[in-house]
């Protein structure tokens, strides 16, 4: 019986634990929103809430909603990572269930074979163009990590025609009927930004599951977005190591600031490869 009493014990002060953590995270994310939008309200154009919400009733952007096979654009930053462009990241594009895309490859000066290999891979649909310099990141690796390919995505975005965008790093590979089932759920949702959940690689090489279940900093990577091409006005930034933020993160919570409907799509859908070190990017 006093057994019986000690394992009850224990499990209430386990679930005590688990409800108490939860409350505390809660917290925690209310304090991290608000610190992200005050951060974000700096950083852009006051006004921006209110124009982005006057777009949003102008028949030019809901019109990508009722578009048969809109245009997609997949925007992809590389640097001298030629093989496993090729071999991995672009083939899973070009293997894509959906046909009509736009696929933007911008290389960071690369200075190895990438220009040959994506050139010979002959197909229409894809854009090269190998920027004339590197951009200017900054010495510390660490940060360098953190903006590093900056240019290349913003270049992609500048010359962006798809009624929605995407994106895909060099070394991951989305799953083969990834688009075909977001434009399907964007456009039956006529959300403004969705987000799914991935496949990730640790470090020992094992496959586990990011489950994504907010929009917030480790729950999404830049290759699970999908969004109104709208948001192309929102570029990386090259200071956002300056707030110790990942550019994508910099980027994301900025967009999160301005409201859209953002809704989470509950399958994963790409497979985000363990990184190489950042030290030579």
């Amino acid at each position: 019986m006093f057994r019986n009493k000690i394992i009850e014990i224990k499990m209430l002060i386990e679930k005590l634990k688990t409800v108490y953590t939860k409350m505390f995270k809660d917290k925690l994310d209310v304090l991290q929103i608000a610190i992200d939008d005050t951060r974000s309200r700096i950083d852009l154009d006051e006004n921006i809430i209110s124009v982005f919400y006057q777009a949003k009733k102008t028949p030019r952007y809901q019109s990508v909603f009722d578009k048969k096979d809109p245009l997609i654009s997949v925007c992809i930053g590389t640097y001298n990572r030629a093989e496993l462009l090729v071999e991995r990241s672009l083939k899973s594009i070009l293997n894509q269930s959906y046909s009509n895309l736009e696929i933007i490859v911008v290389g960071d000066h690369c200075t190895d074979d990438t220009e040959r290999l994506v050139l010979d891979i002959k197909d229409p649909r894809i854009k090269f163009k190998n920027l004339s310099r590197r951009g200017n990141y900054p010495e510390n690796p660490d940060f360098r990590w953190m903006v590093a390919g900056t240019d290349t995505v913003n270049y992609a975005l500048g010359i962006a025609k798809g009624d929605f965008i995407t994106h895909l790093d060099d070394d991951d590979e989305h799953l083969p009927d990834r688009i075909e089932k977001l434009v399907k759920f964007i456009q039956e949702n006529r959300a403004d930004f969705i987000y799914h959940p991935f496949y990730r690689e640790d470090k020992n090489g094992k496959w586990c599951i990011n489950h994504a279940l907010e929009l917030m900093i480790g729950c999404v990577s830049t290759s699970s977005i999908f969004y109104h091409r709208w948001f192309c006005k929102i570029p990386w930034d090259i200071n956002a190591y300056k707030y110790h933020e990942p550019g994508d993160w910099n980027r994301l919570r900025k967009i999160r600031y301005l409201h859209p409907r953002a809704l989470r799509f509950p399958e994963p859908l790409l497979k985000h490869y363990k990184q190489r070190t950042q030290i030579d990017k």
